[in-house]
């Protein structure tokens, strides 16, 4: 699945076009390489996700195409989340 649609799916970016735009913009690495928005997720990877002044960490756990919110919340698992300074 397309990161900046995984991103969408699973809620952890509420937009479409602000997951694209976070991923072209070389704040995202999947399994520690740069990422852009048309990068392939697979179960599995590590995203690191750099939020202005907050790092997210996370291991893809299912990918699937519901939008439902109960769904979201299992796609993924937080490993670690860092406040920069």
């Amino acid at each position: 699945m397309r990161l900046d649609k995984s991103l969408k799916i699973s809620r952890i970016i509420k937009r479409h076009s602000v997951a694209k735009e976070v991923a072209d913009k070389s704040r995202i690495q999947i399994n520690g390489k740069l990422a852009k928005s048309s990068s392939t997720v697979k179960i599995g990877d590590v995203l690191t996700i750099q939020f202005g002044n907050k790092t997210m960490e996370i291991k893809v756990s299912e990918l699937h195409e519901s939008t439902k919110k109960e769904d979201a919340a299992n796609m993924y698992e937080i490993i670690a989340e860092n406040r920069n300074e």
